[in-house]
C-alpha cells in the first residue's frame, strides 16, 4: 500500500543572500581598474559597497572622490549566484526580490523571468517552470541608471527639474542623482532582501490592518487578499488581536473581519503619553494546517488634521485622540547615500537622537526612499509621528506608461505596507511640485505635457481611500486645502526658503504660517567629521574639498551674507567653523521660538533637516558621521516641554510661556532688564498659570523693555525656565571675552564638566569631538549670567584627559566672536 499525504505543506522562506558575485559587463570602467574581474558581492547591497570591500575604489565620501567614481553610474553591472534545490512537494516556488535598484533583467537558469525598473517596489517571480533539481543560477543584470534615465527622458520629453539629470524619468530615489546637500552616487544593486518562497494551496498576498479606539477598548479592521495555487481547496482564516481571536470567512480571494479588543490603551505621540503596542495576526488555513501567517504590532489612536476654515484662513492642526498637537517636527532624508548600510541599530540611534531633541514628528521627504520596516516600527515604539511623502520631489513627472503603471504598483504596495503603523499620521502626494507648477515657470516649459497632477489629485487619493481610508492624505507639501496658492501663508502648510536664500533670519518674524513644513539654515558638520572627509592643506572655507562638500547653490556666499548681520567673519578656520555652526543654531532657534509662540495660530514647525547622508555643509542637525551639531541643541532648547521666549507684540514685548506637558504650570514670572555685568536695571513680577498643552502671553512693562544702553543690556524672563532677548545683534554689543572657570569629575559613562562664568557668557558649548572623536554631550548653547554655573555631561567610552575637555578649542562661546 502507498500512503499519499493529502495535507498541504506549510510554506517555507529561504534567504538567497550568499554566494553572489559582481562584475562589470559594459560601460566606461577606468583603465586603472583593468578588466575588473568578478568580485564577491554582499546581498542586500550595492555596487559601491562591494567595490569598497574589494579595495577597488576609494571612499566616495572623502575629498573629491565623488567625481572620480561617477563612472560607476554609467556602467552595466551583473550579479550572479547559484543555489541548490530539490523538489519538496510544494506547488509553488517564488523568487521574491524586496528591492532592485533599479533597472534590471532577472534570468534564472538562463531564462529571462523579469524586467524591472522601479527601486521602490518588490517583485515576485513564479519559478515552477524553470527550477531544476540540483544547482540553479540567478543572474541580475543592471543597466546604467544614468543612461536609462536619459533615454526615458528622450522618450517622455524633457520636463522641468532643479538638477541636470532627469531623475523624474526613472523610479529611483531622486537624491541618488545628487541634491543640494547630497552626493551623487548613482547606485545599482540588489538593495533589499531576496528569497525563495515555497508554498502550496494558497498564501496571503496582502494583509491590511486598521486599528482604532472603540469605547474602553479597540477595534481592528482586517482585510486579506489571497493568492491560490489550488482553487479547489476550502480555506479558512483566524485573526488574533491582543489575545482576542476571531474566525474570518474566506470566499474566493478576499476575506475581511472586524476584531473587537477589550482593555487596550491608547497610543500617544512622545511627550503626550505612552505608546502601548499590541500583537495582531492573521493565519490562513486549509483544515487544521496553517498555510501562511502575517503578524503586525499595532496601536490604537485616532488621528485627524483640522482644516476647517476660520477667521484667519485655513488651519493645519494635527489632532490625536481628540487632543490638538503642536507638531515639533523635522525632515528626514536617507541616512546614508548608500542606503544599504543603514540597519536597525543605526535607525534607532538616529531616531533616539530625534526624541532627545524634543521632536515628535519625522517627515520622510519625497526625494528619498520608502524606508525599511525597521524605521516605522521604531517610530511606533518611540512615539515619533511619521509623515510619509510619496516619492516625488521638485520636478514635473510624466504620467505616461510605463511610468504610470510602475507608480501605481509602488503606491499600492507601500500604502499597504505602512498603513498599519500607529505612528503614521499623513500621506502626502509630493514635495513642492504643486508650488513648482504654480510659480517656477513650469507651465511655459511644459507646453502642455503632463506633470504629475493625475498622481496627486486622482490616483493617490483613490488608492488611499481604497487601501487605507483611516489615513489622512494631502496632495502636496506645501498645500492649501481650499484651493488657494499652494504656498499661501494663511492656508495649510507652507515652506519658507526666502530667509536662507535671500533674507536675514530675523525676517522669520514677519511670517505667521498656519503650519510650516520646511525651513532651515546651513552650517558645516562637526570639526572631526569635516577634517576626516576633507584633507585640504591648508583647509579654508573656499579650499577645493570644502567646495566639493558644499552642494548648495552659492552656499558659501549665503553663509557669509547670513552671518554678517550678526557676527563678523572670523579670520581663522576653526573660528569660522564655529561661527557658521552657531549662526545656523541661532537662525533656527529664532524661528522655532517665534512659531511656537504663535500657537494655536501656528500649530507646527518641521525643520529642514534632521540628518545627513554623507559629510557635508548642510541644513542638518546631525552630521553624516552621526555627530550632534550645535543646531541639535538649539532644537532641543526651543522645543523643551516648557519654554519661555520674549516676543514682539503689537503693544510692545511680551513673555510667551509654552506648556507642552500634562500638568498645569503656575508660579511667578520674573522679567528683568539687566546690564551685562549682572546689575538689575528694571524688573516686573507677575503671577502666571498655563494650562496643560497651552500657552500664556504676558505683556512686559515699558520700563523693562526700554534699554538705557542697548549694546550692554538684555531682558531675562524667568518662570523656572528662562528666555532671553538682547537689544542688539552680538556684533553690535559690548560682549566681552568669556571669563570661565572649570571643574571636572569622572561619572558613570563619561566626565562631568562644571563651568562657572564670571561675566555674561552667551551660547556656551563644548565641541567635545575635538577631544575625542567618539565623545558627545547633549548639553549645549547655554547662556550664563555672571556668577552662574552650568554642568555638562560628556559621554565617552575610554579614558580621556579632562584637560582636553576644557581647552580653548573645545570650549566655545559667542563671546569670542564679538570681543575685540
Amino acid at each position: 500500500m502507498t500512503l499519499v499525504n493529502t495535507m498541504p505543506h506549510v510554506s517555507s522562506r529561504r534567504e538567497l543572500h550568499s554566494g553572489w558575485s559582481l562584475s562589470a559587463t559594459a560601460g566606461p570602467v577606468p583603465d586603472s581598474m583593468g578588466a575588473l574581474a568578478a568580485v564577491p558581492a554582499v546581498v542586500p547591497g550595492c555596487v559601491h559597497v562591494d567595490l569598497l570591500a574589494a579595495g577597488l575604489i576609494p571612499d566616495p565620501y572623502l575629498d573629491d572622490n565623488e567625481a572620480l567614481l561617477a563612472w560607476i553610474g554609467l556602467v552595466d553591472w551583473t550579479y550572479t549566484t547559484t543555489f541548490e534545490w530539490s523538489p519538496d512537494g510544494h506547488e509553488r516556488h517564488d523568487l521574491v526580490f524586496d528591492g532592485l535598484d533599479t533597472v534590471a533583467t532577472v534570468r534564472v537558469n538562463g531564462r529571462v523571468m523579469l524586467e524591472a525598473a522601479n527601486q521602490h517596489r518588490s517583485y515576485r517571480i513564479d519559478l515552477r517552470d524553470v527550477l531544476m533539481p540540483g544547482a540553479n543560477m540567478i543572474e541580475v543584470a543592471f543597466r546604467s541608471p544614468i543612461k536609462y534615465a536619459n533615454a526615458q527622458s528622450l522618450e517622455f520629453g524633457a520636463r522641468p527639474r532643479p538638477y541636470p539629470l532627469p531623475y523624474e524619468a526613472i523610479r529611483k530615489s531622486a537624491a541618488n542623482f545628487g541634491w543640494d546637500w547630497g552626493i551623487a552616487t548613482y547606485t545599482s544593486g540588489i538593495w533589499r532582501a531576496v528569497r525563495l518562497e515555497s508554498w502550496s494551496v494558497a498564501r496571503i498576498a496582502e494583509a491590511r490592518f486598521a486599528a482604532a479606539p472603540a469605547g474602553e477598548g479597540g477595534r481592528v479592521d482586517i482585510a486579506l487578499t489571497i493568492e491560490r495555487a489550488d482553487a479547489t481547496k476550502a480555506l479558512s482564516a483566524r485573526a488574533s488581536v491582543a489575545g482576542t481571536a476571531t474566525e474570518i470567512p474566506v470566499a474566493g480571494d478576499r476575506a475581511s473581519v472586524t476584531v473587537e479588543a477589550a482593555d487596550v490603551d491608547r497610543w500617544w505621540p512622545v511627550g503626550h503619553g505612552e505608546q502601548p503596542l499590541y500583537a495582531a495576526s492573521v493565519a490562513l488555513r486549509a483544515g487544521d494546517q496553517v498555510l501562511d501567517e502575517v503578524t503586525r504590532r499595532i496601536g490604537f489612536r485616532t488621528i485627524a488634521w483640522d482644516t476647517a476654515p476660520d477667521a484667519d484662513g485655513t488651519p493645519f492642526t494635527l489632532v490625536v485622540n481628540d487632543r490638538p498637537i503642536f507638531v515639533k517636527g523635522v525632515n528626514w532624508i536617507p541616512d546614508d547615500a548608500l542606503p544599504v548600510r543603514v540597519d536597525r541599530a543605526r535607525y534607532e540611534r538616529r531616531l533616539r537622537q530625534a526624541v532627545a531633541a524634543n521632536l515628535n514628528l519625522v517627515r520622510v521627504w519625497g526625494g528619498g526612499i520608502y524606508e525599511a520596516d525597521d524605521f516605522y516600527e521604531l517610530c511606533d515604539e518611540l512615539g515619533l509621528l511619521t509623515w510619509q511623502d510619496f516619492l516625488f520631489a521638485c520636478a514635473a513627472y510624466p504620467e505616461e506608461e510605463p511610468l504610470r503603471g510602475q507608480i501605481e504598483a509602488e503606491a499600492r504596495e507601500n500604502i499597504v505596507r505602512l498603513s498599519s503603523h500607529a505612528s503614521l499620521v499623513l500621506l502626502t502626494g509630493n514635495n513642492e511640485n504643486l508650488w513648482g507648477h504654480e510659480d517656477w515657470g513650469w507651465k511655459t516649459s511644459l507646453d502642455g505635457k503632463s506633470w504629475g497632477a493625475y498622481y496627486y489629485h486622482e490616483l493617490f487619493p483613490q488608492l488611499v481611500s481604497e487601501l487605507a481610508p483611516h489615513l489622512p492624505y494631502s496632495p502636496g507639501s506645501p498645500f492649501s486645502p481650499g484651493g488657494e496658492h499652494p504656498n499661501a501663508e494663511s492656508h495649510g502648510t507652507m515652506h519658507l526658503w526666502e530667509q536662507w536664500n535671500r533674507r536675514d533670519y530675523l525676517t522669520y518674524a514677519e511670517h505667521r504660517p498656519r503650519f510650516v513644513a520646511e525651513f532651515g539654515w546651513q552650517g558645516p558638520p562637526t570639526w572631526s567629521t569635516l577634517v576626516r572627509s576633507v584633507s585640504d592643506a591648508p583647509l579654508t572655507p573656499e579650499s577645493p574639498g570644502m567646495i566639493v562638500h558644499q552642494k548648495a547653490m552659492e552656499g558659501n556666499t549665503k553663509l557669509t551674507n547670513g552671518l554678517l548681520p550678526h557676527f563678523r567673519v572670523p579670520a581663522d578656520m576653526e573660528s569660522w567653523h564655529w561661527a557658521m555652526q552657531l549662526n545656523q543654531a541661532h537662525a533656527v532657534r529664532f524661528a522655532l521660538e517665534h512659531f511656537r509662540a504663535s500657537a494655536p495660530h501656528t500649530m507646527g514647525a518641521v525643520i529642514w533637516q534632521l540628518n545627513d547622508c554623507w559629510p557635508v555643509t548642510s541644513w542638518a542637525a546631525i552630521d553624516g558621521d552621526e555627530r550632534l551639531k550645535p543646531l541639535w541643541h538649539a532644537i532641543k532648547n526651543a522645543f523643551a516641554p516648557r519654554a519661555v521666549s520674549v516676543q514682539p507684540r503689537d503693544e510692545g514685548l511680551a513673555a510667551v510661556l509654552s506648556n507642552d506637558s500634562a500638568d498645569d504650570w503656575s508660579g511667578e514670572l520674573v522679567v528683568r532688564r539687566i546690564s551685562f555685568d549682572g546689575s538689575e536695571l528694571a524688573a516686573q513680577r507677575v503671577a502666571f498659570s498655563v494650562a496643560p498643552w497651552g500657552s500664556a502671553t504676558v505683556g512686559i512693562d515699558a520700563t523693562v523693555t526700554t534699554p538705557g544702553d542697548a549694546a550692554a543690556e538684555l531682558i531675562v524672563a524667568d518662570a523656572g525656565e528662562r528666555g532671553f532677548r538682547f537689544f542688539t545683534e552680538p556684533r553690535d554689543s559690548v560682549l566681552a571675552a568669556a571669563e570661565l572657570s572649570f571643574e571636572t569629575a569622572v561619572v558613570a559613562g563619561g566626565t562631568e564638566v562644571r563651568v562657572t562664568a564670571s561675566n555674561l557668557v552667551r551660547d556656551l558649548s563644548l565641541l567635545v569631538d575635538k577631544a575625542d572623536e567618539a565623545a558627545f554631550t547633549e548639553d549645549g548653547l547655554v547662556t550664563l549670567l555672571p556668577g552662574e554655573t552650568a554642568t555638562f555631561t560628556v559621554r565617552h567610552e575610554g579614558p580621556i584627559d579632562p584637560a582636553s575637555l576644557i581647552s580653548e578649542r573645545v570650549v566655545r562661546t559667542a563671546n569670542e566672536l564679538v570681543a575685540r
